[in-house]
């Protein structure tokens, strides 16, 4: 069977990815599961680059071998912050800081601002290394608003902030399979299984 090892050690995302990648027919490993432990600097200038960056680390590790290594880069974007945190969402305020004070500083930093300037979007890219060397890249992104306070228990990271008009919830209210079918991430990983089933 065909192995599959995504570059995270976060449960929730690699629930989201086997619910998503589950009819690829693959086993899905998390890195740790794998037996991987890499030290990996996200030093590029864009989403794929850190992916890339990731799933190539990953694969060059002995376990990987013979598995399609995968690895997502995400952030959000808030239009009227031009665009930050962007790539430095992870370690916005410090890698170590809870999700709720990087939040509780943007609801502040956007404190007085008119919902229709309040335009976010969570963007994620995959970077795929395949068994024989080829890379893939793929981005996708789903649109929103920050909103005035955290709502929700179901997401994680800047979930509870992010309002989906379409559903007048944030991303932590949603359920997984409305979550699945909307998230950038659940976007970006049906494009990256559709370039993997066309190279099968």
């Amino acid at each position: 069977m065909q192995r599959i090892i995504f570059a995270t050690g976060n449960a929730g995302k690699m629930k989201e990815i086997r619910m998503i990648l589950a009819d690829l027919g693959a086993e899905i490993l998390s890195m740790k599961e794998a037996g991987i432990t890499a030290d990996i600097v996200e030093d590029g200038s864009s989403y794929e680059e850190n992916a890339l960056i990731k799933a190539r680390a990953v694969a060059a590790c002995e376990a990987a071998k013979g598995a399609i290594v995968m690895a997502d880069d995400s952030g959000l974007e808030v239009d009227y912050l031009n665009c930050e945190p962007g790539i430095y969402s992870a370690r916005y305020l410090g890698e170590d800081t809870p999700y709720s004070v990087k939040n509780a500083n943007l609801i502040e930093r956007l404190s007085g601002v008119a919902d229709e300037k309040r335009t976010a979007r969570f963007v994620c890219a995959i970077a795929a290394v395949l068994p024989d060397g080829r890379e893939l890249a793929v981005r996708a992104a789903v649109e929103g608003r920050i909103g005035y306070e955290e709502k929700g228990s179901h997401g994680f990271g800047y979930d509870p902030i992010f309002y989906v008009p379409e559903f007048g919830k944030t991303t932590a209210e949603l359920t997984e399979e409305e979550k699945n079918r909307i998230s950038h991430r659940g976007q970006a990983l049906r494009l990256m299984k559709a370039e993997l089933e066309k190279r099968r």
